[in-house]
């Protein structure tokens, strides 16, 4: 006899939750199913009332996340053709973004673009796919179709998430090329400039795409500049600053790989006039410590983007008065009339609450701008909302106290 489908109901807030959009059920919001299910099995949520199709979604039995949605609406199978249209739907609301002059692209941003746990980001003729959760393991080969057939890669690479490894493992799977081949660092262009993406051994997919935005904006003050950048990682928000005309900048970051991987960018860069004649730093120190030390030298900019620094909902207290030390010992390094720009890659903190702790540290300070989430890391739902920044500007002298 065939296996029935898995057929689920949820509890009336589960249902709501579903029908407002939310990409995810918690294990607490399922009322019934009918048999166990298997990970990445599609399961049917049904409307408790009607008993009319609520929403497919992908089965995860050892998540708090149980059900993942995959499509709501009308029923409709999930079958290759689906994901041939998805990958098609999210690659082709980033055409304007893939350009001549910036080959590094993030075309799927998970739920957000009806993949859950999912990525997948374009580095020149790479795609690297990073999964999060063992539900894809049936269905990779139709997403390899799909992203081979719609993007014709020159190379699809695999990344798995620490938490997914072992059961893809346990299925026969790995992390590794699924199709061609590539480098392990990968050229591309950001606005004209080049960086290589470490796509095999480097954080989430070998870059961070998503500050794309913000270091243009850096771009835009930073001519005749002295820049610190904290926590400079693969030294992007640096670059983007020699070109545009500053004097100098210092990355500071506790990795030396981190640090190699700055002066391999920079080194891509020389034949610009502007980059060759910016005087580079590098210092391999813990940023939290470096920046709290009394200063030696001040900065016109300084730019502070952290690691996450709340993991779960029960770090965001201390992640809150980490952002506000941060920005208090960040201050300090700025000249007068000097520019902080800082960032925060913590879900679990509102945009409000970042930008909150950082204007409480330096409260004289006019705010020149706020950021979110640049075009191509859309966030479509509350726990999608990880990135934001803002930037604020000392006066010229010092506040005088009554």
């Amino acid at each position: 006899m065939p296996t029935p489908r898995l057929k689920i109901r949820l509890s009336p807030a589960g249902e709501r939750a579903v029908k407002s959009g939310h990409p995810w059920v918690f294990s607490e919001s399922i009322q019934s199913q009918n048999r166990p299910g298997s990970a990445g099995e599609l399961a049917v949520i049904y409307d408790r009332s009607s008993d009319r199709f609520l929403a497919s979604a992908f089965f995860d039995p050892d998540s708090p996340i149980r059900l993942r949605i995959v499509h709501r609406g009308t029923p409709t199978p999930i079958d290759p053709a689906f994901w041939h249209d998805r990958v098609h739907s999210a690659t082709a609301a980033r055409a304007g973004i893939f350009t001549q002059d910036t080959t590094g692209v993030r075309l799927i941003h998970g739920e957000n673009d009806g993949f859950p746990a999912l990525v997948l980001d374009r580095y020149a003729d790479t795609c690297v796919c990073k999964l999060y959760s063992p539900v894809w393991i049936p269905h990779l080969p139709a997403l390899t179709e799909a992203i081979t057939s719609i993007i014709q890669p020159a190379a699809l690479l695999l990344r798995l998430s620490r938490n997914a490894a072992p059961a893809f493992a346990s299925a026969g799977l790995t992390e590794g090329f699924l199709t061609g081949s590539s480098p392990d660092s990968v050229p591309f262009l950001e606005d004209g400039l080049q960086f290589l993406a470490d796509v095999r051994h480097g954080q989430k997919t070998g870059f961070y795409l998503d500050q794309r935005d913000n270091r243009r904006r850096l771009a835009s003050i930073a001519k005749g500049a002295d820049v610190l950048n904290a926590f400079s990682f693969s030294s992007a928000f640096s670059l983007h600053a020699a070109r545009a005309g500053a004097r100098s900048v210092t990355d500071v970051d506790i990795s030396q790989h981190a640090l190699d991987a700055g002066s391999r960018n920079f080194a891509a860069n020389l034949h610009l006039p502007q980059v060759a004649a910016c005087t580079r730093h590098a210092i391999r120190a813990d940023a939290f410590p470096w920046l709290a030390t009394r200063p030696t030298q001040r900065f016109d900019i300084v730019v502070v983007d952290p690691p996450s620094l709340a993991r779960r909902e029960s770090d965001r207290p201390a992640a809150i008065k980490a952002y506000h030390q941060l920005a208090t010992s960040a201050a300090q390094h700025l000249k007068p009339h000097g520019i902080l720009l800082a960032a925060s890659c913590s879900a679990h903190v509102s945009p409000s609450e970042f930008a909150d702790a950082v204007r409480a540290a330096i409260p004289h300070a006019r705010e020149l701008w706020t950021a979110g989430h640049a075009p191509d890391h859309p966030a479509r739902f509350p726990e999608a909302t990880y990135l934001k920044a803002i930037a604020l500007q000392l006066p010229a002298r010092p506040a005088t106290r009554r």
